[in-house]
Formats: structure tokens, C-alpha cells, sequence
């Protein structure tokens, strides 16, 4: 049913995205400036701290409205400042307030004296208006690694318990968390701050914001740089086989480190032989977590491990984790657990809202997976792809913004786009189509090393990417930097 709907869905979309981009501009022509009533912030005084207003539905701006949180760090050479650099962390559920209190660590010097850095916390996220569920709803939700019709039908019917508790909870923006809406606070920020054009810092999902202000608003951009970058062209089928096989590329790489880094605890081990032992360990239900005895890891759970682990990547806090999780003799005193980060419970109504990822049922459901673990016989399928996937079965109602491609306007400034070539999130191909979808005014620097999101690891790409922020002036085509290797992390 959902597959059949489609082609009307997609016109519906349509209408409704030109009408709000309708509301927005004739909302903006009132000459009416929304206002945010600037304090320092509690966690930081450097940094100031308000909230504006803005309606819930952008289509319906005499409707219910919801409350966004904004922070500024104020430009640190007054006299030689720029303007505002809008910053967002990705996620989708991080919070870009929170990354503007890090700034300060985050960005260079020289960087931080010529812009005003600015986060908004996405309608949904952290102080905006969050997506409010059920702690014990969440904490319930089923194997995303469904393996029997039962447990799909499961999944369905847990998905629209979720749904509707957190819309319940959450009030009238629950059903307008998409990109797009996203986009237009951004612009309503950028007015409230006084700006006639913004440049904007982009990580993984905060990516995808940032196509889509630069397609809806192409003249209120001055800059704009895309790190870790999604792709929202992807259909289906691309996009778990993209997400997936990045995913495995990880894992070998993790792999081939161990066999060259005399401080991998596993180093000279067979790790693919381990894996596939603690794996057949997980589906049995007798491998316990290495750090919380007797509780019991899944599949899913150990895929989710080595996935976190390879963000930055934390290659030897993994490694300590696969060795007591084996039980293997230590060599070393034990690493703490891998720092994990939690799902925002915004997730899934946000990923709902923005993506079309229509499965038809078990025996497709299952088809798929099967291609996925061929192609990746470790990590099976990406844990972020499956999340998406399996998350939005049943969800009650439509994508608002599905996925399709961005089409630069005329007039859109140079666009930089980073992209590291195995980062396990944003597939290296991800940056590679979008760069092309932007033509001459897309340039790619290409992380020639690991991790997801990678500004801030890198010197050289900082570099590159600050020298555009402030000149304007974008790297020359081909320009890539050298991979650095990680550090240990929480092990010594």
C-alpha cells in the first residue's frame, strides 16, 4: 500500500513544500522580526543564550507555535568580524547549543575571531521544543534485527505505540520535525540576528540541512561547508547498500590496524575468527556484556559496539572490549567501556519524516538483510541504516520531506564538502554524488583516513576548510589530506 502510494505522496509533498516556502516568504515580507531576548547562558556565561517563537507548522503560521533555543558566541575580535556561522552537530538529535558551549575547542582561533558562532537546537532536539517519549517505551523497543514474520509484525506494532506516546507527550510539532521545517527556523534566525546572509557548518545530518537551506535560500548564504555529508538522493536500495558497506569498510580497517599497531591487545590474533565466535555467541544468548555482567549483548548489540567505535574511530578502547568480551587473558590492565552515545528520541521522528524506505513486508524485509550480510559478513548490515529501516515500519504517517535530489539554484555561492574515505556513517561515495550535484561550485576535500566527521582531526582539512570560511576563496579541485592515525583513547 504505502509502495502504490508513492507517486500521489510525492505530489502531495511537492505542493505542500512550495506553499510553506509561500508562508515563509510572505511571513518574511511582513517585516516582522522575530526576537530573541539575548542572557548569558547558565552552562557557559562567554556564551548568550534565548529562545524565539516560530509556528509548529510552517504551513499554518497563525497555528500552534513552538519555542526554539538558540545560543551565540560572540565573535572574539569584535572589529574584524564577519558574521554568523551557524553550526549544527548532526545526529539527527544533537544539539547544536551544546555544540556551540564546545566551540570553543572545536574551531580555530583565527576562525572563532571573525564569526559569531550560532547553534539552534533543531525543533525536536534538546532545548527546542524536544520529541518527549516514554523512558520505558523506548528502553522496550524490539530486536532491530528482526528474524521472523512475528517479530516484524512486533516491530510494527511498536513503532505506532511509540509514535503516538510521543506525539501525545510532545504537543503539535511532533508532526513537523522534518528538514525541512528545520530549515526555515534557520532563516528565521538568521533574520532575528539581523543578518542579510549566514554561513553555516554542517556535520553528518546537520549536512543534509545545510543542501536543503542552500536549495530553499540561496541568496541568504554566504558560505557553506558539509562534513560527513548525507546523501538525501538515495532510494532504498542504495541507501542500506551504501550505509552497510561503509560500515564493513570500517571493519576491515579496524582489522588491518590490530595487524600493524603494536598496542592493539588482539594484535596477532585472527579477529575476523573472534568476531565470528562472539557473533555465534550473541545469537545463543550466552555472551554477556564485557562490562555489565551477566547482561547479555545481541547481535545487534555487538554491531552497535564496533559501530560507535569506529566514529572517531576508538580502535583500542574496541579491541580491550573484544578481548574481555571474549574472555581472552588479559595483557594489560582492562579499558573502560566504549562511550556509547545514546539515540535522541527525536530519531525516529525525524528520520520518518525524511525518508521514503518503503518495505513491503517480512519476505522483503528479509531479502534484504540477506543481500547486506553477503556483501558485509561482520557487521551484517549498518546499524544507522537499520535503525532508519526497521524504525519507520508502520510509522502512522508519511514522509513530509522524502528524499530526492538537490538541485543547486543559480547564484549559490562555492560550496566546500568533506569526506573521509572510510568513515563508517556517511559513505566517502555520499560526498563524492553531491559534490557532483553542486558542479563547479562543489569542492571536495578528501580525508584520506578514518572517522566520521573529521574538521576537527584533522589540521589540514581545518585549514582548508577555515581558509574558505573567511576569503571565500574554496580549495582547488582534488584536494585531499593525509590520514592520521588514531590515538588511544581511555586506555594507557
Amino acid at each position: 500500500m504505502r509502495a502504490l502510494a508513492r507517486p500521489l505522496r510525492t505530489a502531495v509533498v511537492t505542493v505542500s513544500f512550495l506553499l510553506a516556502y509561500a508562508v515563509t516568504a510572505a511571513h518574511a515580507g511582513t517585516g516582522e522580526t522575530p526576537a530573541i531576548a539575548w542572557a548569558p547562558c547558565p552552562e557557559d556565561k562567554v556564551v548568550q543564550c534565548g529562545t524565539m517563537t516560530v509556528p509548529a507548522d510552517w504551513a499554518d503560521p497563525f497555528g500552534p507555535t513552538t519555542t526554539l533555543t538558540v545560543a551565540r558566541r560572540p565573535a572574539t575580535d569584535p572589529d574584524r568580524r564577519i558574521g554568523a556561522l551557524l553550526v549544527n552537530p548532526g545526529g539527527p538529535g544533537g544539539s547544536a547549543v551544546d555544540f556551540t558551549f564546545g566551540a570553543g575547542t572545536f574551531f580555530g582561533a583565527e576562525l572563532r575571531k571573525r564569526f559569531d558562532i550560532v547553534g539552534m537546537d533543531p525543533r525536536g532536539v534538546g532545548r527546542s521544543s524536544p520529541v518527549l517519549c516514554s523512558r520505558d517505551l523506548v528502553d522496550a523497543k524490539p530486536n532491530p534485527l528482526i528474524a521472523s514474520e512475528q517479530a516484524y509484525i512486533d516491530m510494527i506494532a511498536y513503532n505506532r505505540r511509540l509514535a503516538a506516546d510521543c506525539a501525545r507527550r510532545t504537543g503539535p510539532v511532533f508532526g513537523h520535525v522534518d528538514t525541512a521545517s528545520v530549515v526555515r527556523d534557520m532563516d528565521a534566525v538568521r533574520k532575528a540576528l539581523g543578518e542579510e546572509k549566514i554561513s553555516f557548518y554542517g556535520a553528518s545530518y546537520g549536512s543534509l540541512m545545510g543542501q536543503q537551506y542552500a536549495e530553499m535560500f540561496p541568496d541568504r548564504l554566504r558560505a557553506l561547508v558539509l562534513d560527513g555529508v548525507m546523501d538525501h538522493s538515495a532510494n532504498l536500495a542504495s541507501f542500506l547498500i551504501h550505509e552497510t558497506d561503509a560500515a564493513q569498510d570500517s571493519f576491515r580497517e579496524f582489522v588491518a590496524w590490530c595487524a600493524r599497531d603494536t598496542k592493539c591487545v588482539l594484535r596477532g590474533r585472527d579477529i575476523t575468527a573472534l568476531w565470528a565466535t562472539l557473533m555465534t555467541r550473541a545469537r545463543a544468548g550466552t555472551l554477556e556484556h564485557p562490562y555489565d555482567r551477566p547482561a547479555k549483548l545481541t547481535p545487534a548489540d555487538l554491531i552497535g559496539a564496533a559501530f560507535a567505535a569506529f566514529y572517531d574511530p576508538q580502535w583500542y578502547s574496541f579491541a580491550y572490549y573484544l578481548r574481555d568480551a571474549a574472555g581472552i587473558a588479559p595483557a594489560g590492565r582492562s579499558a573502560p567501556p566504549i562511550p556509547v552515545d545514546i539515540i535522541d528520541h527525536s530519531f525516529p521522528a525525524v528520520i520518518c519524516a525524511d525518508w521514503y524506505l518503503p518495505i513491503v513486508g517480512f519476505a522483503d524485509l528479509r531479502r534484504r538483510l540477506r543481500i547486506l550480510a553477503a556483501r558485509a559478513p561482520q557487521m551484517l548490515v549498518s546499524p544507522l541504516a537499520l535503525n532508519a529501516l526497521t524504525g519507520c515500519l508502520g510509522w502512522p504517517a508519511a514522509p513530509a520531506n522524502p528524499q530526492r535530489p538537490t538541485v543547486p539554484p543559480p547564484g549559490l555561492p562555492p560550496v566546500v564538502l568533506i569526506g573521509a574515505e572510510h568513515d563508517p556513517a556517511t559513505a566517502y561515495v555520499w560526498a563524492q554524488q553531491v559534490a557532483k550535484r553542486f558542479g563547479a561550485g562543489g569542492a571536495l576535500i578528501t580525508y584520506q583516513g578514518w572517522g566520521h566527521v573529521v574538521y576537527n582531526q584533522s589540521p589540514c582539512v581545518a585549514a582548508l576548510a577555515d581558509k574558505y570560511l573567511i576569503t571565500l576563496i574554496p580549495p582547488a579541485a582534488g584536494s585531499s589530506c593525509p590520514a592520521i592515525e588514531p590515538e588511544p583513547f581511555g586506555v594507557g
